[in-house]
Order: C-alpha cells, then structure tokens, then sequence
C-alpha cells in the first residue's frame, strides 16, 4: 500500500476565497435492495434524484445478519458504473464477464457496465458488522455500449496519505492536495473519490476543479464545512456548491467520503437497472437482457 506523510495544514494550504459551501443537506431514505438488504438511499430518492454524474448512492450499515445476508444476487446492468466501497465486513463479486474477487474493509471494486453485465455482491460472513457504499456513476453517451470492465483494489493497492496528526486519507480516485494519486482509472468523469479520517482540530482542505459537482457524506463525528463553518451530524449528506475546492474542520475525531466528478449534461433515461439517454434504449436494454443478448 502507498504510504505517504503529509505536513498538509502548513504547505499545503489552499486559497479559501472560493471555497464549496453546503447548499444542500439530506438524510436519505430507508430503503430495501437485492435480496432484502437494509440500506440507506442517500442519492436516487424523490428528494435528490442525482447529483451529476452520480446517479445513485446506497449505504448500508448493520450487524444484524437478517438485513443483508441475502445480498445482491445476479441482476444485470447497462450504461453506467457501479462503484462497491466497504468500510466493515466483506462482500464477494462475481459477473458474467468472468471476474471474481471478495471486497473487504478499506477496498474497492469498480465496474463499467458498458453495454451489459451480470453481477452478484453477496456477503461473505455469517455475523459481524457490514457497512459501506455503492455508488453509480453514469457513463457518456459515447461510452454506454463499451465494453465492460472491472477495477478492483484491495485495502493494500489503495493510496493511503498519514498524517503526522495520525490524520489519513484514503484516495480510491483523484490527487490529494499533497500529491497521493487514487488507484482507480477512469476518464469519462475525472471523478475524486477520497474516505478521509480527521484527528479532533484538524482541517483538510482539497482542491477540486470548479467544473466537478460535489458532496460529502459524513460517516462520524463532528465537522465544520466550508468559510461557514456549517456543522453536520452523523450520517448525512451535504451537497457542496461551487467553488474550486473544499474545507472541514473537525470538532472531534470524525470520517466522512469526498466524491466529485465532471456532469455529463446529458439526457438521462432511467428504468431498474439500466441507465441510458433515451427511452427507446432503455427499451432495448430490457429487450436485449429477456432475449440472451447481454
């Protein structure tokens, strides 16, 4: 795993004058998937239907096995990406392209649909906490019936910046301020993807290009964000405004995920598992599925 310290609060310091602030704060949705999982739909409800180029959110928390044993079982998708991130426990991925690996606390697995695939998540304990994310990001136009494709990096192949503080960031995709790059490619959004853990007083400060859309779901804790120093309590999620970047400060100890990405602009059509442009092609994402043609 790549290691590196970072003296960030003193020589690494951003000019705050265009700094995000919060302009929106959700809570999500109490929401069942798969197999009767328990989850929380953060992004992909009626309140935040998406944050461009980010079409759906899930986080999923508990240690009653009853919520999530029956996972994920095989169900396809077109069109967009799946991005699974586990903060506890640990989850198994197997899909129709023939790729296979278990996901455990600290990795992540991201796979482009592209023009279709069938995939499983499915635990892999019986007891214990299981906690973490999925995300969607939408793909282009261009790229919705690429290839599929698969990244996927274990706890130990994904960036992690320390802190002399004991501060640390985990950089799934993009650059920190201080340099560490993220392990996952990806040029359709550019996306910043970072799970930060903040020491009581400690600020980070992250540029992001002013044409990304942003948010940050807060895991833990106590954080300030922004010049307006707005507060957030555990297990929210605060969309950023514009700006060139952004800073928190945390009250006490606290983690939360940073996510940003480059909007398509593009017309979305969205039917159960399959993201297109149009509904004639959501038509036949559905055709095509019933008929063997993924």
């Amino acid at each position: 795993m790549e290691k590196s310290d970072s003296t960030f609060n003193k020589d690494n310091a951003r000019d705050r004058s265009a700094t995000r602030e919060v302009v929106h704060v959700s809570h999500g949705q109490r929401a069942t998937d798969g197999d009767g999982v328990k989850l929380t739909r953060i992004i992909g409800t009626p309140e935040l239907s998406m944050i461009d180029p980010f079409l759906l959110l899930d986080a999923f928390e508990s240690d009653n096995p009853d919520d999530y044993i029956g996972g994920f079982p095989n169900h396809p998708h077109r069109g967009f990406e799946t991005v699974t991130y586990l903060l506890a426990g640990q989850m198994r991925h197997r899909d129709s392209a023939g790729n296979e690996g278990v996901i455990k606390p600290g990795g992540v697995q991201w796979m482009t649909a592209g023009r279709g695939i069938v995939h499983s998540e499915m635990p892999e304990q019986v007891d214990g906490l299981l906690m973490g994310f999925q995300l969607w990001v939408n793909l282009p136009a261009s790229a919705k019936m690429s290839e599929p494709g698969y990244q996927e990096f274990p706890a130990e192949q994904v960036a992690l910046e320390q802190w002399p503080s004991g501060s640390t960031i985990r950089v799934i995709a993009g650059r920190t301020n201080a340099g560490t790059d993220g392990a996952v490619n990806n040029d359709f959004v550019t996306p910043l993807y970072m799970d930060v853990q903040l020491k009581a007083g400690d600020d980070f400060d992250q540029s992001i290009p002013p044409t990304h859309n942003a948010f940050l779901y807060h895991v833990d804790g106590d954080v300030s964000i922004g010049q307006a120093q707005t507060g957030l309590g555990a297990r929210t999620l605060a969309v950023l405004g514009e700006g060139d970047g952004v800073w928190a400060h945390a009250n006490k100890d606290s983690r939360f995920i940073l996510i940003a990405g480059q909007p398509l602009n593009e017309p979305v059509a969205r039917g159960g598992p399959f993201v297109m442009n149009t509904q004639a092609e959501l038509r036949q994402a559905f055709d095509d599925f019933q008929n063997n043609r993924f």
